[in-house]
């Protein structure tokens, strides 16, 4: 929902309903009046605005049939009124009114309609090289995927009034450094791509959140498919491509119908989605046979193994790790070691893994503590293994996660 219309909602709307439909069509409205309007705040304030407006109306006139229609035009009037008020150039009002239906050109090819999508435009907007990759990454969750401050204060692991602070600071440098809205020249865009990608990866892993908005998953994957039609011989793109795909296909059996976690190990694979697998693995040889190897291409051709293998236990652990041996080459952080640490304990058992785990400094991070725990009660040493259970628990950011993490620190006692 958005921040400034989080109470008050009024008597017998469904809010759930209004904080979906806002998730689904904030991102789109705000992309399209920035377009028109050429400002920010104009165009989050007027959605924002459109939004509180719906919390008054909807409960007495019902939905409209089309709500994100209905919220871009209202959002329209509203950023109308507020440049009208601020004496704006009557040609940028000419621009904001042409916002109407029907402007648009039928005759449009689908290339021509993929390349101007709003979104697409304001993620490389937001991921201008004025902005740090933080600031990119929180502006493009907040603009584009519809977050609270709050909830992009989650992703970051920090309060909720430094978030605000954040991103007001790059919503003013965005005006003061005259960052273009649009999609960069062919020759820019290798240089502009890692954030762009980091943006997506890291709106598809918000969307997996038990707490976060699940439509966030397919959004992502959408901007992935953009990404490789603009990009088509960027293997990194079609790396990530590959990686939302293989991830996706197991979403339906991540959780159980009473919404508790399912482990990989114990997932049903005849529930995965096939279709989505050969395309991620069709994705992923392609990528191979160009031998240009990079952090997304690998993620990806980890996760294709683990989907290839029948049954957890007939997974290729040796070739996992391997793969891994790679990532971390390039990519020499702790979370990747700490998934390089899993797979050795498969292979070489839970004394070995603990070792590497308790070389890491991950102590904010809860994976970090589940995997410990796990080794632990793998290892019999019950009582550390219910402590590091709890510590993981505090640190969940999902109830189905917390509940998980809680029942295996009580089993351990």
């Amino acid at each position: 929902m958005p921040d400034t219309v989080r109470d008050g909602t009024p008597r017998g709307l469904d809010e759930a309903e209004v904080g979906r439909i806002f998730r689904e069509e904030s991102g789109r409205s705000v992309a399209t009046l920035i377009r028109v309007c050429g400002d920010i705040d104009v165009a989050e304030d007027a959605v924002q605005e459109a939004f509180a407006v719906a919390l008054r109306k909807w409960p007495a006139d019902g939905l409209p049939p089309n709500p994100g229609g209905w919220i871009t035009t209202t959002a329209r009037n509203r950023a109308i009124d507020r440049l009208r008020r601020a004496s704006r150039e009557r040609e940028l009002l000419r621009e904001v009114a042409a916002l109407s239906p029907g402007n648009a050109d039928p005759g449009m090819s689908e290339e021509v309609a993929l390349v101007q999508d709003d979104r697409l435009r304001l993620i490389f907007t937001c991921c201008h090289p004025a902005l740090s990759i933080d600031a990119q990454v929180a502006l493009t969750l907040r603009l584009l995927g519809g977050l609270s401050t709050k909830e992009v204060a989650r992703s970051f692991l920090v309060a909720e009034p430094t978030m605000a602070r954040r991103l007001v600071r790059a919503k003013r440098k965005i005006k003061a450094a005259r960052v273009p809205y649009r999609v960069p020249d062919e020759h820019e865009l290798p240089g502009r791509l890692g954030p762009v990608l980091a943006v997506v990866y890291l709106v598809y892993t918000t969307g997996l959140d038990g707490g976060a908005d699940p439509g966030l998953c397919p959004e992502a994957i959408r901007l992935a498919r953009i990404l490789a039609t603009l990009l088509p011989d960027e293997p990194e793109v079609a790396g990530l491509l590959a990686l939302l795909l293989l991830t996706e296909s197991r979403g339906a059996t991540r959780t159980a119908p009473d919404g508790s976690l399912v482990l990989l190990a114990d997932q049903d694979r005849n529930r995965w989605d096939r279709a989505l697998i050969d395309e991620g693995r069709t994705i992923v040889r392609r990528c191979l046979r160009r031998n240009r190897s990079g952090p997304y291409q690998l993620q990806a051709a980890i996760n294709a193994v683990h989907v290839e293998a029948a049954t957890f236990e007939e997974t290729d652990w040796p070739q996992i790790i391997a793969l891994y041996d790679q990532l971390l080459a390039i990519a020499p952080t702790p979370v990747v070691a700490l998934n390089r640490a899993v797979a050795i304990g498969e292979v070489d058992g839970p004394a070995a893994a603990l070792v590497l785990v308790d070389e890491l400094e991950l102590d904010g991070y809860h994976p970090f503590h589940a995997t410990r725990a796990d080794l632990l009660r793998r290892l019999g040493r019950d009582d550390e293994a219910a402590a590091a259970y709890e510590r993981a628990a505090a640190l969940a950011t999902s109830a189905a996660e917390r509940d998980f993490l809680r029942l295996g620190g009580r089993a351990s006692r």
